[in-house]
């Protein structure tokens, strides 16, 4: 991530004066995910630093991850994945003590399939459905319970004056402690506008996790943020959450990088 960061930083400011065709169009930050792939044989590396604060029945807690997702264009409107919240360093205080945990975070494989392009003229969103199936490989402070497959369907609007707007759904099967399966659900919306040449912001409201209490609860945010298109192949951006439930964390921050190939 460093060596990205480096990279990034070191590039002529020239570059972002750029027309932007052929501009990556990361996934990150957010939940509300783009619609489209990346392009048959190319790669997209979205890589980060996220910190999430949180105190809940007594217990404070501080977690820092690496969140990262690699895509790979196999086909013009088809793209393989690998997502991770990679290394993760928890510290957990209450009255009896301090935990501290570290180590590597689940795995998840998938494939993202570009249905439909949008079309601004006719109000037509853009259309992409992804298909992730998380697998139990991290380590074991952080490994979840066997795989845990999950369907969504996201849509994008070009909205007048370089707006844009988002929506996704989806449904996921996870497994309890006990054994047991669920169905829960994810739905969220964002807003995105124009700040600056190669700058935007954008806002949203998500929950990726919709389940009833036995099966978790419902994690619900709102999130703000910003992007800037350094050149057409790089992406930085930063981005605040604030949790809205008992079962959200109370505050997510993150700094990420957008690198393609």
């Amino acid at each position: 991530m460093l060596i990205g960061v480096l990279m990034a930083t070191s590039m002529s400011t020239a570059h972002a004066a750029d027309d932007g065709k052929d501009a990556i169009e990361p996934d990150q930050p957010g939940i509300v995910e783009s619609s489209s792939t990346v392009g048959q044989g190319r790669a997209l590396l979205e890589t980060g630093l996220g910190y999430q604060r949180d105190k809940s029945d007594g217990v404070r807690s501080r977690l820092w991850s690496t969140p990262t997702l690699l895509r790979f264009g196999f086909a013009q409107d088809w793209e393989f994945r690998v997502e991770t919240d990679g290394y993760q360093r928890l510290r957990a205080s209450d009255a009896s003590g301090t935990v501290r945990a570290s180590g590597w975070a689940d795995t998840a494989l998938g494939v993202k399939w570009h249905v439909q392009d949008g079309d601004a003229n006719t109000n037509k969103p853009g259309l992409a459905w992804l298909l992730h199936a998380d697998m139990d490989s991290g380590s074991a402070a952080f490994r979840g319970q066997g795989w845990r497959p999950s369907l969504r369907l996201t849509a994008e609007w070009d909205l007048p004056r370089d707006w844009s707007a988002g929506l996704i759904g989806g449904l996921y099967r996870d497994r309890r402690e006990d054994g047991g399966h669920f169905i829960g659900g994810i739905l969220g919306a964002s807003i995105g506008w124009p700040i600056a040449e190669q700058w935007k912001g954008y806002a949203e409201i998500a929950g990726d996790q919709l389940a009833s209490t036995r099966n978790g609860g419902r994690s619900i945010s709102a999130g703000t943020g910003v992007t800037w298109l350094v050149d057409r192949r790089v992406q930085l951006d930063a981005s605040i959450n604030r949790g809205l439930t008992k079962q959200t964390a109370d505050w997510v921050l993150g700094l990420g990088i957008s690198i393609g190939f």
